[in-house]
């Protein structure tokens, strides 16, 4: 609290100075540990996920293994890593570049996978919706890709404005100083896309499977593209990457908090309840999907927080 009180001043609410100094730290690269850790929590979510699905279908391709046990790997590496070790994070992000290595493999895998059903791609709709989720090993990959750009980051109480002399400005910022900086907005925006895209095309074909019992379940459909819309017009825009970004970022990680209740209330009412709560999660309505979907409304909501870069 010392350290809050010397930048923001005696008098400021300990709430406020809080969150300012954490926000402060955000936009100026300063989260290294705090990314790290998020890395590894997300992982388990992904990893259990997956291991479930996998489980399904019963790992008839070993490679089947390789998500689940790089899962625990990054979990591993990322609460190491938010201790500030310099070794940690090293590992963070050796482990982070392999799984994401490892979630395109699994996009291939998958893509084979729809191809070989009868039919093949000649009745794409049908056996993407009844195949492999195709897009679910990049979702795998969200967590890596937050455990490769901490690694990159500067731990929280580093000094402002320092700029590591190391790394020279060769023709501007050096891209891993623009990192350290957190001056990668544009970056994450467009990640942000991309990923709204997968998470929100994967909660479309789930739903569509259960033919939209519920009307809840049109909600992250038709949250995906207003979210890709508004980080995809955030890359050429400050202005909408600070003021609309944000609002619906926070929109969307609320919406996954909710369809994160839905999905445990219909494990909870199939038959059995928690008395089988194993094979119910196993074979219920996937438990985690959701938070997944929530992960891309923080990174739109990381990316209204952060500096742009250099023109």
């Amino acid at each position: 609290m010392q350290f809050f009180a010397e930048r923001h001043g005696p008098e400021t609410p300990a709430l406020e100075t809080d969150v300012e100094a954490i926000y402060d730290d955000i936009r100026e690269g300063r989260f290294e540990r705090s990314m790290a850790l998020l890395a590894g929590l997300s992982s388990i979510l992904s990893g259990l996920e997956v291991g479930y699905e996998h489980y399904r279908a019963g790992y008839g391709n070993p490679i089947m293994y390789t998500p689940v046990l790089l899962s625990g790997a990054l979990t591993g590496v990322g609460v190491w890593a938010s201790f500030g070790s310099k070794a940690g994070r090293k590992a963070l992000r050796i482990t982070s570049v392999i799984t994401l290595l490892d979630s395109v493999t699994g996009l291939y895998f998958h893509i084979r996978g729809i191809q070989r059903k009868p039919g093949g791609w000649r009745i794409p709709i049908v056996n993407i919706v009844m195949g492999p989720p195709i897009f679910a090993p990049l979702l795998f990959g969200t967590s890596a890709y937050l455990g490769l750009i901490g690694s990159y980051m500067r731990r929280e109480d580093a000094p402002g404005g320092a700029v590591d002399v190391s790394m020279p400005r060769v023709s501007g910022l050096n891209w891993k100083q623009e990192l350290r900086e957190g001056r990668f907005q544009k970056h994450v925006a467009a990640i942000t896309v991309l990923w709204s895209f997968f998470s929100g095309f994967e909660a479309w074909y789930s739903h569509y499977k259960n033919n939209f019992k519920y009307k809840v379940q049109w909600t992250p459909v038709l949250l995906t593209p207003v979210l890709m819309a508004a980080a995809a017009a955030s890359i050429p825009s400050r202005t909408i990457a600070k003021k609309i970004l944000p609002a619906v970022s926070i929109i969307t990680i609320a919406d996954g908090g909710i369809g994160f209740y839905y999905h445990a209330r219909g494990v909870v009412r199939r038959p059995g309840s928690l008395k089988k709560w194993i094979y119910n999660i196993m074979y219920g309505p996937p438990i985690f999907a959701p938070l997944l979907f929530a992960a891309c409304g923080t990174l739109g909501l990381l990316a209204s927080i952060l500096r742009r870069e250099p023109k």
